[in-house]
């Protein structure tokens, strides 16, 4: 998928410490809110990630902008971890990376799309809800999602 706004392709192991500088900084905004309560995990070896699950980024030349991390069920699909550098938000890249992870879903036989926010993170649930997204439930300060696929 390519425009002028970058092109989303499949991560490779080479990009594992861009795709979690772009990680990190998305999250980062969001720390003072937080204020010492969860964030969805950052620790992970984003190098393990690309290897392990299916990871797409939003490449502009030499640059990732955002990234997804998903992960494939028989009927659904779990959004692991999707976000955008914050330089860059706010122009419908994330909307773009969302968009693209349904394709890889339908693509797969999915029926639904499955994912989890931080109940602080209200710009989240917003952009979630936005995009067709229903609450599926509440767990301490997680807010769970789902989205049924149209599948053809």
């Amino acid at each position: 998928m390519l425009d002028n706004r970058g092109v989303i392709r499949r991560a490779v192991p080479g990009d594992a410490l861009q795709l979690e500088a772009c990680m990190q900084k998305a999250y980062s905004v969001y720390k003072k809110r937080m204020n010492g309560n969860q964030l969805p995990p950052l620790e992970a070896d984003y190098k393990d990630e690309i290897v392990s699950y299916p990871v797409w980024v939003l490449d502009k030349g030499d640059e990732i902008l955002g990234g997804v991390i998903l992960m494939f069920h028989p009927t659904y699909t779990q959004v692991a971890n999707i976000a955008v550098d914050p330089d860059y938000q706010g122009h419908g890249l994330g909307r773009r990376l969302l968009g693209f992870a349904e394709e890889k879903s339908v693509e797969r036989g999915c029926f639904e799309m499955r994912l989890a926010t931080h109940r602080l993170l209200t710009e989240n649930v917003a952009f979630y809800t936005s995009m067709g997204w229903e609450e599926s439930g509440r767990d301490g300060f997680r807010i769970f999602f789902k989205k049924r696929l149209e599948t053809t």
